[in-house]
């Protein structure tokens, strides 16, 4: 496409040839080709500007940012560089969201395990479909490691062109509300909007919850804006969540479907909900129809999740009894109320994602209906992200833990010591003094299996599915899985050598 095909798309100035070819997309400037549109986004750490002349020596025929700059290719400027990014890229791969069905996903938790399971039942009626979420993005046999939630919109247009042209009928996507502050998803056609619910996070970015809710909400005033395909747009709600009941006011103009165990006026709810060690069931009451649901995850929360996904499901045309054989075997994402294999030495280890006071909360709750002896709880806050959080966390952890190990996360460039004091606040005001601090991570992990007993749980909380660790601003393999698998090795190790020489083992 040439430059003037994209001029009129938004308030700009434009300096230069617009003749030009466009070949290709690009916000980094090492990856920039011969002819390709160059994007100075303004970063966390830098300023994509001082990457133009790298970009321009490298074949970039366009170059878009924020203020004119002093050079020899054509130039755009706009006000805002991240939402221009995403018409322009709508353009230059001719609309890909007309051609899929695209279900957004938005919520502090259960984002990725509403992704996962609406994956599962969309796979088991034969559709085809993709998912970008929270840990990876994967499509047509592709499977791409997330680094954003929800990516830059120059990659999300160049994977939904990709989707729509391999075939894919529907996209699930985790919609993040840094990507819609920040415009990523901006013009993106969604067909239903999904609200799990809204807690303390990302407050570091938002400053306020009620700011965070309005960044959640853009999703929700902005659904059915476009409307090329002509269908019927539909909001999915938890209303038993007060930023939900919130939502039911945004627009006026589409369908929306509600979810939930303790508003009676839910479209979808549960009833007589039965939480156990392997799994739990409920009764779907929807229109005036009440089914079975039997799903093998636990906790309240996945109750929650799968009502969403249900609600998803049955808009999306799927049968009502596709949808519940579907659950039966529908399995948890990766790093959700994950089991380590503790090989058979009587304890458990779980790994979860949990880096919220809410999430922590309901891991916690779940873990709590199990069976057991003691829960020993291993976590830490992330650095240069919401401190507010840190404290009430670790009040949640002691409160909820019979021992908590007080731990580092991804301290990035903060001090990891800093980090864990303002944890330990929120113990210490509790009045509580179950806890251990324990900086190394990995330090923190081995005390706890070393020290597990029989029907003990032990919960590694915050990481989940990541098998790295950030310090400072380098990236580290660190996964909480392997290194639980280390230790539970050598204390199986131990035990064995402690047969061996008649000596009593550890007290089961």
């Amino acid at each position: 496409m040439q430059i003037k095909e994209f001029l009129n798309l938004d308030k700009i100035e434009f300096y230069g040839n617009e003749n030009y070819e466009i070949s290709g997309i690009s916000y980094d400037s090492r990856s920039v080709a011969e002819g390709f549109a160059f994007f100075a986004l303004s970063g966390h750490f830098t300023d994509g500007k001082k990457f133009i002349n790298q970009a321009i020596e490298k074949g970039a025929k366009l170059i878009i940012s924020d203020a004119k700059q002093d050079i020899s290719v054509s130039q755009i400027v706009v006000k805002d560089v991240f939402a221009f990014m995403s018409i322009f890229s709508a353009k230059f791969y001719r609309h890909p969201d007309k051609e899929l069905a695209i279900i957004a996903v938005t919520g502090t938790n259960g984002k990725t395990s509403v992704a996962y399971i609406t994956e599962s039942i969309l796979s088991a009626a034969g559709k085809n479909r993709a998912v970008i979420g929270t840990i990876n993005y994967r499509y047509g046999g592709k499977v791409i490691t997330a680094n954003n939630t929800t990516p830059q919109s120059a990659d999300l247009y160049k994977m939904m062109r990709e989707m729509a042209d391999s075939g894919i009928e529907y996209l699930i996507m985790e919609v993040s509300s840094h990507a819609l502050s920040l415009g990523r998803v901006a013009g993106i056609e969604f067909d239903i909007a999904v609200f799990t619910n809204l807690t303390q996070d990302h407050l570091d970015f938002h400053k306020d919850i009620e700011r965070y809710f309005e960044a959640k909400s853009i999703l929700f005033k902005d659904l059915g804006k476009f409307n090329d395909k002509k269908n019927q747009k539909r909001a999915v709600i938890n209303t038993d969540d007060k930023f939900g009941k919130k939502l039911l006011e945004i627009n006026k103009n589409i369908e929306i479907t509600t979810y939930g165990i303790d508003d009676k006026t839910a479209s979808f709810r549960a009833e007589n909900i039965n939480i156990g060690k392997s799994g739990s069931s409920f009764d779907l009451l929807f229109g005036q129809d009440r089914k079975k649901i039997n799903i093998e995850h636990i906790g309240l929360h996945n109750v929650y999740n799968v009502l969403a996904c249900i609600a998803i499901c049955f808009y999306c045309s799927i049968p009502m009894e596709t949808i519940i054989e579907s659950l039966k075997n529908a399995k948890a994402a990766p790093g959700r109320l994950e089991r380590v294999d503790t090989k058979g030495l009587g304890f458990e280890v779980v790994v979860d994602y949990a880096h919220t006071d809410d999430a922590l909360k309901n891991v916690l709750s779940a873990l709590k209906i199990v069976k057991h002896n003691r829960i020993l709880t291993v976590f830490g806050c992330g650095g240069d992200r919401d401190r507010t959080k840190r404290p009430l966390m670790g009040k949640t952890a002691a409160q909820m833990s019979d021992f908590t190990f007080v731990t580092s996360d991804n301290p990035r460039t903060e001090d990891a010591n800093l980090i864990i004091l303002d944890i330990e606040f929120g113990i210490k005001k509790a009045g509580l003094n179950n806890y251990k601090i324990i900086a190394d991570r990995e330090t923190a992990i081995k005390e706890a299996v070393m020290s597990a007993d029989k029907d003990d749980i032990i919960l590694i909380a915050g990481k989940g599915h990541e098998n790295y660790q950030i310090l400072g601003t380098q990236k580290f393999h660190f996964d909480d899985r392997e290194i639980a698998e280390k230790y539970i090795a050598l204390k199986e190790k131990e035990k064995e050598n402690k047969k061996s020489y008649g000596q009593k083992e550890f007290k089961f």
